[in-house]
Formats: C-alpha cells, sequence, structure tokens
C-alpha cells in the first residue's frame, strides 16, 4: 500500500537522524572535521559575509511566511481550511524537529556560539518549508509540483552550504536536519492523509 511505504519510509529516516545524531554527539566524524578545519575563519571573509546576509532568507523566517501564504488561501476560499491545517500541522511537527532534539543531543558548534548544534535550525526551518511547499503544489497545482521539488531542494542545500561556511554547524548538523525533517513529514503527512497525491497529480508524477 502506498500510505503504508510512505510512512516507513518516514520512519526510517527518522531513525536514520537519531543514529545519526548519536553518532556525533560526543565526537565529530573526520568529515564534519576536515571541512570546518577548511573553512576556518571563513565567517569573517567575503564569502563569511555574503553567506551571512543570505542565511537570515534562507531560515527560520520561511515557514511564517509560508503560514500566512496558508492563511491567505484560507481566507480566500474556507473550502481550503482543511487542507491549510493539515499542512500547517506538518510544519510545526517538522520545524520542532529542531526544537526538540537540539537538547537531547547537546552538540556543540565548530566555533563558539550560543545554542545547540543538531540539528541545524535554519536548514530544518527551508526544508520544512520546501515539504510544505510541495504538498501545497501536488494538491492544489499539480504542475508545479516538480519545480517546487527542485526549488526546495536547492534552497536547503543553500542553507545548509551558509550554515557551514560561517562556521556554526557541523556538515553532518545539516544532513541531520534534512533527516528528520523529511522524517517526520511523511509520517505525518501520511497520518493527515496527505499522502499520496491526489489522483491527479500521480498520473502527472508517472508522465
Amino acid at each position: 500500500m502506498p500510505r503504508v511505504r510512505w510512512a516507513v519510509t518516514g520512519v526510517v529516516l527518522f531513525g536514520a537522524f537519531v543514529w545519526l545524531g548519536l553518532l556525533v554527539d560526543r565526537q565529530p566524524l573526520q568529515l564534519d572535521l576536515e571541512v570546518a578545519t577548511a573553512l576556518r575563519g571563513q565567517d569573517t571573509q567575503p564569502a563569511g559575509r555574503v553567506a551571512g546576509i543570505l542565511t537570515n532568507a534562507f531560515g527560520p523566517v520561511l515557514p511564517y511566511v509560508l503560514a500566512v501564504v496558508l492563511l491567505v488561501l484560507v481566507l480566500r476560499d474556507r473550502s481550503r481550511l482543511s487542507l491549510c491545517a493539515r499542512l500547517a500541522a506538518v510544519l510545526v511537527l517538522c520545524r520542532l524537529t529542531s526544537v526538540v532534539f537540539k537538547p537531547v543531543f547537546e552538540r556543540q558548534r565548530p566555533r563558539a556560539y550560543p545554542d545547540l548544534s543538531y540539528p541545524s535550525g535554519h536548514v530544518v526551518s527551508v526544508a520544512a518549508t520546501g515539504l510544505v511547499l510541495v504538498l501545497l503544489c501536488a494538491w492544489l497545482r499539480p504542475r508545479l509540483t516538480r519545480w517546487a521539488a527542485w526549488g526546495s531542494a536547492l534552497a536547503t542545500v543553500l542553507s545548509a552550504v551558509f550554515r557551514v561556511v560561517l562556521g556554526v554547524h557541523w556538515v553532518t548538523d545539516t544532513v541531520g536536519a534534512v533527516l528528520a525533517v523529511v522524517g517526520v513529514g511523511l509520517v505525518s503527512a501520511t497520518a493527515l492523509r496527505l499522502l499520496p497525491f491526489p489522483a491527479g497529480e500521480r498520473r502527472s508524477l508517472d508522465g
């Protein structure tokens, strides 16, 4: 059954997020150390200053922007209340992965910086917004779903790059953020009957 496959995939991805968090909780991976060493001091260089500006756009503000969009959709058409409420619930649950699990793992940042490190809150915000945007398009504008998926993936990667260049996150913080969001997102979207996509969208994807 498609619903079971979506749910199981989500559980597996969330399990991978927890496993990775436990793996890096006390000691960064070699990849983390090598990237952090290579980029040390970049936060004060031109690339770091650009990343510092752009990270504000690719971060926690995006879920609020999407929430406003969902509210506007409901105000324009009350028949969309159920859909938008369920999408908002997925958005909140995905965003909470950072709030809830940072204190669980208590991972320190690559450099002195307030707040804990795993998973990256900025990447969680962007990935959560992107996931819900894809779901929204799948239900209301199926032809835009592929564009939404590619755009969301690109925005998530950019957010991760900015945080790593700034030296405020390890690479695995950003990977864990994506695993957490997709895992929780798939499970919650399945439970709320947002997955599988409507039949018309499945035909579009198959084509």
